[in-house]
């Protein structure tokens, strides 16, 4: 399948009547540039995208585009409908965001004043708490080593699983001795409810929140968050710290399992996730 990444956002500064004007990049998940184009805030519509689209998609009949940004994905869906391209919204999209960073520094050298412009940033809500109706039995931090997780799980009935081949250990070059870092929730009789409903959610990445309570936060689809557990015990904060040092040593990679209970008979759903090196800004709200 041919994919590009796609965002569509407003540049860095305005133009020389004061307006902002606004940017189309298209991307190859190899990083080659497919389209590059701007135009006026005024014309900022899927009719003027798909103007831009359509010569390349055309030439190259891509089947998918990927997209990471929540505010264009309804303009680029009605944009590329009518030329038979999918739209897919994922975070994923690295070659993107590549891109994008290097975008950035071309805005730099030309602003006058030398300040940084980050078009990764994707505004969030604030983080919501994981429905009580799906709390299950309870959870705990755990690891995997790289040589082993693939064995782990290959031959476990597991209804629903997301392991994308590009997140295998040895497709990241990790060393076979490193633990993969995860959290393992035993849901009991909410079990396959809740892997439902991460199901829909879309996982993203799990990230330790320092604070006043410590958090477990979910990030989920394009700009969703939720809060999984708070904990203010000593050993869970340690598990936690730990957890934090194998994900980067493990370059993000990390797993979230949800079972019934521990007997390692009955599984409900596993995914393996990687954090994203620009995360969205991060913080959970204090308890009353």
């Amino acid at each position: 399948m041919t994919l590009w990444q796609a965002d569509f956002y407003r540049r860095s500064g305005r133009d020389v009547t004061g307006n902002s004007r606004w940017e189309l990049l298209v991307v190859t998940a190899e990083g080659d540039v497919v389209v590059l184009a701007d135009c006026a805030q005024a014309e900022v519509t899927a009719e003027w995208a798909r103007a831009q689209l359509q010569p390349q998609v055309v030439a190259h009949s891509p089947e998918c585009m990927q997209v990471f940004r929540p505010q264009c994905l309804n303009l680029l869906e009605a944009a590329c409908q009518p030329l038979g391209v999918a739209v897919e919204p994922t975070r994923r999209t690295p070659a993107l965001k590549q891109a994008l960073q290097q975008r950035a520094v071309v805005y730099e050298d030309q602003a006058s004043n030398g300040d940084a412009v980050d078009l990764l940033r994707v505004e969030s809500p604030p983080p919501l708490p994981l429905p009580e109706s799906l709390w299950g039995d309870r959870w705990r931090f755990g690891a995997i080593a790289a040589t082993d997780f693939d064995l782990a799980f290959a031959h476990k009935p597991i209804p629903i699983r997301v392991e994308p081949e590009e997140l295998r250990p040895v497709h990241l070059g990790l060393a076979s001795t490193i633990p993969i870092p995860g959290v393992v929730i035993d849901g009991g009789r909410v079990s396959m409810r809740l892997a439902q409903w991460l199901s829909r959610v879309r996982p993203a990445w799990l990230t330790y929140i320092p604070g006043e309570p410590d958090g477990l936060l979910l990030e989920a689809g394009l700009n969703e968050r939720y809060i999984l557990a708070t904990f203010e015990d000593a050993e869970a904060i340690a598990s936690a710290r730990t957890f934090r040092e194998r994900q980067h040593a493990a370059k993000g990679l990390h797993f979230l399992l949800v079972q019934p209970d521990d007997s390692g008979v009955t599984y409900s759903g596993l995914w393996l996730l990687q954090s994203d090196s620009n995360p969205t800004p991060l913080g959970l709200p204090q308890p009353p």
